[in-house]
């Protein structure tokens, strides 16, 4: 290292004090400062970037976050570039709950780690993969799969050949807790929490995807409310493209309080979070919120509802699902037969090419279970049609 670029790093330090000095000063009390961050091992680094926004950066850079490419949000096999993909949905939660955190005097760097991370576990194919992924899972005596626990293990334990990235508890805690798809009108964080805490909360999750979580901090509330906001006006939008609703399909009353565009959604949402929401000055304080006025809310619920009954629940939405549930139980059969039999040719060797304490403590059911979640929809009909699997084509 040359001396002049020892110095410049060097004259970073006192940068970082400086953010961190100024951070406290410009949030709320009641927001997560970066100085606060949890990790499971301590790390001693020199650099500018604050705990949360390496958090980000860490994410960014993971090989789960490249594979959002190719994930399904709720459309999947369409030839349409403008139909909303999973990497950009988890870009317009960031962007929205960034903008409600800034109102709310949050951190913002700990809402784009949750925001960024928040859907990285999904398996191919959206919730649909997600609903045959957990039900073979049951099948072959492993916890069910659920993208929210998988996008922790990811993150914390699978990346980097097992060796996970040494996220914040923060962001993890973010993660797990997201759960977009669980209407409420309110959420009050649960503070006060460890990693043995979070790790209990993950293990009581995996036995019972009923189970209610909230996150620790008013950042994963935040983001938590803003994943509704960015699906549920969009996903409108991309029905209407594709000519499965009209816009004046939607509830009358959902056009009148929320708008009929995906902008107006958006606004009137965003707008009504900022000024229901309370941050108090007191971090100590139980009585914090983030959330809809009641009328709003009821009106989200509604719109929520809608968009089940006639989107997400659409013949045209569903129609490749027989021929994908049939590739999802050709693959895990494929598959957990080659691990189980001790044969690791081909695509099976990226599931035994792990840290040892990882083949140590999952079972061959577990491992399959691992990889297929990681696929991205092509790579998931490539290796289907390569055990004889009938595929679907775009439409």
């Amino acid at each position: 290292m040359s001396m002049q670029t020892a110095a410049s790093q060097t004259n970073l330090l006192p940068t970082l004090a400086l953010l961190n000095r100024l951070e406290e000063q410009r949030l709320s009390p009641s927001a997560t400062y970066s100085t606060r961050s949890i990790r499971r091992k301590e790390e001693e680094r020199a650099g500018y970037r604050q705990a949360f926004a390496l958090d980000a950066d860490r994410i960014i850079h993971s090989r789960a976050y490249t594979r959002y490419i190719d994930k399904t949000q709720v459309f999947c096999l369409v030839s349409n570039d403008h139909i909303t993909h999973r990497v950009l949905h988890v870009q317009l939660v960031s962007r929205i709950a960034r903008t409600i955190g800034r109102f709310l005097r949050l951190n913002e760097d700990l809402i784009e780690a949750i925001a960024l991370g928040h859907d990285i576990g999904h398996a191919p194919f959206g919730h649909d993969g997600e609903t045959f992924l957990a039900a073979l899972s049951v099948k072959h005596d492993a916890l069910p799969f659920q993208h929210n626990i998988q996008s922790v293990r990811f993150l914390d334990h699978l990346e980097r050949k097992g060796k996970g990235w040494n996220l914040s508890l923060q962001t993890l805690d973010g993660i797990l807790c997201h759960d977009g798809e669980i209407h409420a009108n309110r959420i009050s964080p649960d503070q006060y929490k460890d990693f043995v805490k979070h790790d209990a909360e993950v293990s009581a999750k995996q036995k019972d995807a009923s189970l209610k979580l909230a996150p620790m901090t008013y950042e994963g509330c935040v983001v938590r409310m803003a994943d509704t906001v960015a699906y549920i006006g969009r996903d409108i939008e991309d029905a209407i493209l594709l000519k499965l609703i009209t816009r004046e399909d939607t509830p009358k009353s959902c056009r009148e309080f929320l708008g009929s565009s995906n902008g107006e959604i958006v606004y009137t949402l965003v707008t009504d979070l900022i000024a229901n929401s309370s941050v108090p000055d007191n971090p100590d304080a139980t009585n914090g919120h983030i959330g809809f006025s009641e009328q709003i809310g009821e009106q989200v619920n509604l719109l929520k509802q809608f968009n089940y009954a006639n989107i997400y629940l659409h013949p045209k939405t569903k129609e490749n699902l027989p021929l994908i549930k049939n590739c999802y139980e050709s693959l895990f059969t494929h598959y957990l037969h080659h691990l189980q039999k001790g044969k690791t040719t081909g695509s099976v060797d990226l599931m035994t090419d792990m840290d040892p304490g990882y083949l140590a403590t999952h079972t061959p059911a577990a491992m399959v279970c691992d990889y297929i979640a990681g696929m991205t929809d092509d790579f998931f009909l490539k290796q289907a049609a390569l055990v004889g699997c009938e595929v679907p084509t775009k439409r």
